[in-house]
């Protein structure tokens, strides 16, 4: 299966995870990567500290990123578009949580997962923005979080 990593991520979307089996959150992102980093293969996500997956992430080791065909796009809206303080995701679109290798949590409907152990994360500084027209993204100045995570599990259908 050939897929591009660039489409899958802003174009298709996925669901990012973290927490345990009995506590956890999922949140769809457009925004992030993949590549090589410290000689590791790594994938860098983005999170706003006011989602409340933004927590999970911090508070735990590992995160997935799940991908799923477009099928599924509408329970990825949903998820983009509700909080998890206040429903149950996976209840209300139909997704199936299940555990990877190393316990993480993904979903039984996803084509590809990527199981991620923080490596390192840092907050964006708008003083930093080299082109300044990126503040356009952040009205409310509630920047992200990066995280990056060395790629431990990748599982593909």
């Amino acid at each position: 299966m050939e897929k591009n990593a660039i489409r899958l991520i802003g174009e298709e979307w996925m669901l990012i995870t973290a927490g345990s089996p009995d506590n956890y959150n999922t949140m769809t992102a457009s925004w992030g990567g993949l590549g090589m980093l410290w000689n590791k293969p790594v994938a860098f996500i983005f999170i706003r500290p006011r989602r409340f997956t933004f927590q999970f992430v911090q508070d735990n080791d590992l995160f997935t990123c799940s991908f799923f065909d477009s099928a599924f796009r509408p329970a990825l809206q949903f998820c983009g578009a509700h909080s998890g303080r206040d429903v149950d995701k996976a209840s209300v679109t139909g997704l199936s949580p299940c555990l990877t290798p190393s316990g993480s949590i993904t979903f039984r409907q996803a084509n590809i997962y990527l199981e991620c152990r923080k490596l390192y994360f840092d907050d964006l500084r708008p003083e930093n923005f080299l082109d300044h027209s990126i503040g356009r993204n952040y009205p409310d100045r509630d920047y992200h979080r990066m995280f990056i995570g060395e790629i431990l599990n990748c599982g593909i259908k």
